[in-house]
Parts: C-alpha cells; sequence; structure tokens
C-alpha cells in the first residue's frame, strides 16, 4: 500500500493530467504524447521550480510551506475539498487514538430519540456502530437489538450488496461519490493498517471501485437535501446532516431528518407515532 508521500504524488498527477494547457491559459504547441499539463507548466503557473514540484509527484521528502501548496492548489485549479486534501497528504497532522468501540450511553440515547428520523453512528474506518429502528427500516441494517458483534461496514454494503444496487437509483454515480468520500476520509489516517487492509479488499470485490479509487477524487460529506424511492415504503425525503462529537473525533452521526410525509409514512410501518 502507498505510503502518504506516494499517494501525495499519485493525487498531483491525477489532477495535473485532467488539465489541457487551454484550460491554464498556456499555449498548447500542438498534439502532445501525454495527457495534461507537463510538470515544468504547473510549476510556471505555481511559481516554484520544476525539479521541486517533480520531487513532489515522485514523493520524495520534501516539505512544501503553506504558500507553496496554495500555489500549486490554483495551478492545478483544485475545488476545496481537493485543496483541503492536498494540504493533508503533503503535511499530515497526529490524529487521535481514540476507543470508538464503547458510545457514550448520552449518545446512544440521543440515535435512539431521533427516531422515526434515520441516524446511525459510524468511525472512522466506515464501521457502524449504532444505529436506531428508523435506519434499519429505510438502509436496510440488520436488527441492533441481536447484539451483533461487528456492525457492517457502510461501504463494503453498497458496494457489494446485490438488492441495495438493484434498488438504488443511479446506483453508480452515487457509489462514487462514497468513494471520493472514503478517499477524503483516508487520508486522515493515510498509515492505518486496517484502513489499508479495506482498500485492498474493496479494491478486490467491486470493479467500480477498482477502477474508481487510482482516480484519486476526493469530496467531503456535507449537509444536503436527498431524495429516493424504496419499492417497501414508497417516495422519501431527507435532510442530511453530519455531525463530530467533540469528545470522540473518530465518528461520525449522521442524521436523516425526514419530511413530516416521510416520518409519518416511516412511524405508521414501524406502528409508531410520530
Amino acid at each position: 500500500m502507498l505510503s502518504p508521500r506516494i499517494s501525495l504524488g499519485e493525487f498531483l498527477r491525477s489532477r495535473r493530467e485532467r488539465l489541457v494547457p487551454e484550460d491554464a491559459g498556456l499555449p498548447s504547441h500542438g498534439r502532445r504524447r501525454t495527457p495534461g499539463l507537463r510538470r515544468e507548466e504547473v510549476a510556471q503557473l505555481a511559481n516554484i521550480g520544476t525539479s521541486w514540484y517533480t520531487s513532489l509527484e515522485q514523493g520524495r521528502s520534501v516539505n512544501p510551506s503553506e504558500d507553496v501548496l496554495n500555489n500549486i492548489a490554483t495551478a492545478l485549479q483544485l475545488t476545496e475539498d481537493e485543496r483541503r486534501h492536498l494540504h493533508l497528504l503533503a503535511r499530515p497532522v497526529e490524529q487521535s487514538k481514540l476507543e470508538t468501540s464503547e458510545l457514550s450511553v448520552a449518545l446512544k440515547r440521543t440515535i435512539i430519540a431521533l427516531d422515526p428520523n434515520p441516524a446511525f453512528i459510524m468511525e472512522k474506518w466506515w464501521d457502524l456502530l449504532f444505529w436506531n429502528e428508523a435506519a434499519e427500516l429505510v438502509f436496510r441494517l440488520p436488527s441492533f437489538s441481536t447484539n451483533i458483534k461487528q456492525g457492517p461496514n457502510w461501504l463494503r454494503r453498497f458496494l457489494t450488496d446485490p438488492e441495495l444496487k438493484s434498488n438504488t437509483s443511479d446506483w453508480e454515480n452515487k457509489a462514487k461519490i462514497m468513494i471520493a468520500n472514503f478517499r477524503t476520509d483516508y487520508a486522515f489516517y493515510s498509515n492505518d493498517e486496517h484502513f489499508k487492509n479495506l482498500i485492498e479488499e474493496f479494491t478486490q470485490v467491486s470493479v467500480l471501485f477498482r477502477e474508481t479509487w487510482p482516480r484519486h477524487d476526493v469530496q467531503v460529506v456535507t449537509d444536503c437535501h436527498k431524495q429516493w424511492h424504496d419499492p417497501r415504503i414508497g417516495e422519501m425525503e431527507f435532510e442530511h446532516v453530519v455531525l463530530q462529537p467533540s469528545t470522540e473525533l473518530d465518528v461520525k452521526i449522521m442524521i436523516y431528518t425526514a419530511s413530516a410525509e416521510t416520518a409519518t409514512r416511516l412511524a405508521s410501518l414501524r406502528g409508531v407515532r410520530v
């Protein structure tokens, strides 16, 4: 598995190769043998030395400043998510070593109390740690009351569950977004062996992951409006919110606040009052 510096080099190369000279306001000088900008062109645009930029792409031990990284990000026309990803790869931060297997009673009660709004807690490797009954219904999760030893992995399920694939509209596009989210999180733990093992596993079991992962696309999970149809439930509409407890930095709380109509339908299917 690649080191953070090699990952940085591959990320830079993938962003460089997607640009053409015209995108950057440079003359093209005819057909090129390789796609994208040349290294010297990126260096010119970023106002840094070509050999220095080449060292970055080759994964050598160099320590770019924040200003240099910002110049490179501007030269490569990175999105805000990509810019943050670049900084994290180039200047990794020490992450906390929190144990996320034991969640607080208050946090669990909060997830339960959110019913009929689906909610769950996901740790850094995307394994689910806790979820409510509404999440069981909407996302076809196993019953948490069975005291399962290991919660399902959010990305593994989406990539490999044939029922989810057949019942999810625009499955491929949604899977690509999830893979981009997963890569964004991976940058925080690029030396983590379990993360590396998951990437190896997903590469083996999913053609889409195998084709998408090398593209180095990144995207932060953000609050957004979600709407989809499920043959068991009908049309559903949610506002998706991602929260992170200040005391448990390795977990995320995923909340899907249902519209009034959706909440009523979910409650009715489960035989509870809204």
